[in-house]
């Protein structure tokens, strides 16, 4: 059965924004690391482009059911597309840059421009993703869900890794600023699709409501089901150890295996065909497995993943290590989102959303902050090599922990079948 025509340039505007987040995967950590080749001021960037979702989460839930979620996603667009022109011309009054300091930076100025646009892009994206996964469910009958998130992760995932990454390492190679024009230019794009979808999208609601008591009702919902709980706890637990390896992969990859922007942007790549593929068999896995036994199987993948990140000798089998720990990622969550989208009405799905993803995805700048800071710790003590690696093993024994505390109960919570709105 085909899905609705509304549903496909909703996918194509996201298509083409995570298309500009994957040209900004390469181009904001590899640019840091041309500025300093201090770890932890490498770390700052994506901690404040994943910082604003610890701050913001919570009033970005509010906003989105008091808001229609299509023109707060065109607000957002614009803000990043102006974000990154001015990240952009910082860049360009910067050239050339000289060597970058083992501490400190070559460019204080060009450092201070692009953490301050990593900063509204975060705080834009934190709105808009929101705004986004709210605004789904009401372009797809519920029964399916399942296919219209993995239709939609797998367009995402090919702009974001599969695309944008090999494409930033390109634009890198040709001129600095050029992956942050590109990407201005590809959330325009995408905000004038959005634009031409008709209809208004805001929550019904019962009448004017005071803030706190909003929030309240959306935090209440959260905390009286274990289930949305249990599946909180355990995706931000996996962010943060995805993202201590992730800003360790940069520095790994550049220095104990000796690649080039463009080998980094293909092992990416790669890791994105495993998340594609994760994507469209998501919705059979879930289907043959059951909800449980997949979220079960998918969650200790992760493991072994992060050991072998860092005893992987070379471009080939890492590519081949990310790509499986993706698929488990993507088809992880295929169970995730689809439940949490049948089990919150359509007037709170903001707020309860919001602030399943204050704990999902706020711990990831403290995993940013840990890779940072392990690395410093044992450089020294440890050869250089060795101290890179830290962050995946102690990412590979956390994710140990995670697996044993969360298989029995999470098992027993989606065994039961969740209640549909």
């Amino acid at each position: 059965m085909p899905l609705p025509s509304a549903l496909t340039r909703f996918i194509a505007a996201s298509g083409l924004t995570n298309l500009g987040d994957g040209i900004a995967t390469i181009a904001w950590a590899w640019t840091a690391s041309l500025l300093t080749r201090d770890p932890l001021l490498i770390a700052l960037v994506p901690v404040a482009l994943r910082l604003p979702w610890a701050v913001f989460a919570l009033p970005a839930g509010v906003i989105t059911d008091r808001t229609d979620r299509r023109r707060l996603i065109l607000a957002m667009d614009a803000a990043r597309m102006l974000a990154f022109l001015a990240a952009a011309l910082a860049l360009w009054a910067s050239l050339p840059l000289p060597d970058a300091p083992e501490t400190g930076t070559s460019a204080p100025m060009a450092f201070a421009a692009l953490m301050l646009a990593a900063l509204v892009v975060g705080v834009a994206e934190v709105f808009r993703d929101n705004a986004a996964q709210t605004m789904l469910p009401s372009l797809v009958p519920h029964a399916r869900l399942e296919a219209a998130n993995g239709r939609l992760w797998s367009v995402e995932l090919a702009g974001n890794a599969l695309i944008g990454p090999p494409l930033g390492a390109l634009l890198i190679g040709l001129a600095l600023p050029l992956p942050f024009i590109a990407n201005a230019a590809t959330y325009g794009t995408a905000a004038l699709i959005v634009a031409g979808l008709a209809g208004t999208y805001r929550a019904e609601r019962p009448g004017p409501r005071s803030f706190r008591a909003e929030l309240a009702e959306g935090l209440a919902f959260l905390r009286g089901s274990e289930l949305l709980r249990m599946l909180a706890v355990l995706t931000g637990l996996w962010n943060l150890f995805f993202m201590m390896g992730s800003i360790a992969l940069v520095l790994h990859v550049q220095e104990n295996l000796g690649l080039s922007s463009t080998a980094y942007g293909l092992i990416l790549a790669a890791g994105a065909v495993g998340g594609i593929t994760g994507g469209l068999m998501g919705e059979a896995v879930v289907h043959r497995l059951g909800p449980a036994r997949t979220a079960q199987l998918t969650l200790a993948v992760s493991p072994p993943a992060f050991l072998l990140f860092a005893l992987a000798p070379g471009p080939w089998s890492l590519a081949l290590v990310l790509a499986v720990f993706d698929w488990a990622g993507f088809v992880w969550n295929t169970v995730s989102v689809a439940t949490r989208q049948r089990m919150i009405p359509d007037a709170l799905l903001g707020r309860v959303n919001s602030a399943y993803r204050l704990l999902a995805w706020g711990m990831m700048p403290l995993g940013l902050l840990l890779s940072g800071l392990l690395v410093r710790l044992t450089d020294g003590p440890l050869p250089r090599g060795l101290a890179l690696t830290t962050p995946f093993l102690a990412a590979a024994l956390g994710s140990v922990a995670v697996v044993l505390w969360g298989w029995g109960p999470l098992g027993r919570l989606l065994a039961r079948k969740p209640a549909r709105v």
